[in-house]
């Protein structure tokens, strides 16, 4: 599995973990060269807070486009702590092989 913004490749993993229909890449498959930390949290009742991170490609900086949660707060939410989802509405495809699922930034699924 791919996470594709304007053409560049910012997550790649054959293992991630799907949680609610999102795909949670292991952290060390994110290339962390093109994320500065957000400013922005949120709280899930069962995962805990999350945090985001903007991603800068081709000088576009695209606000919140990935969040992980660092320090889950239930053992159903630990497998996926410090993986790195991706919010579909902001990234350019998400590729499985050679099937791609690509999304327009605020109109989801193409």
């Amino acid at each position: 599995m791919k996470a594709i913004l304007n053409g560049t490749v910012l997550a790649d993993s054959n293992d991630t973990k799907i949680i609610e229909g999102n795909h949670y890449f292991p952290p060390e498959s994110v290339k962390k060269e093109y994320f500065t930390d957000s400013d922005s949290i949120y709280v899930c009742s069962w995962k805990g807070a999350c945090s985001y991170y903007n991603a800068t490609v081709s000088g576009k900086t695209v606000s919140d486009v990935a969040w992980y949660y660092p320090n889950t707060i239930t053992d159903r939410a630990k497998p996926i702590e410090n993986y790195v989802a991706f919010y579909k509405v902001q990234i350019c495809s998400l590729r499985c092989g050679a099937v791609n699922e690509f999304f327009l930034p605020g109109q989801g699924r193409i």
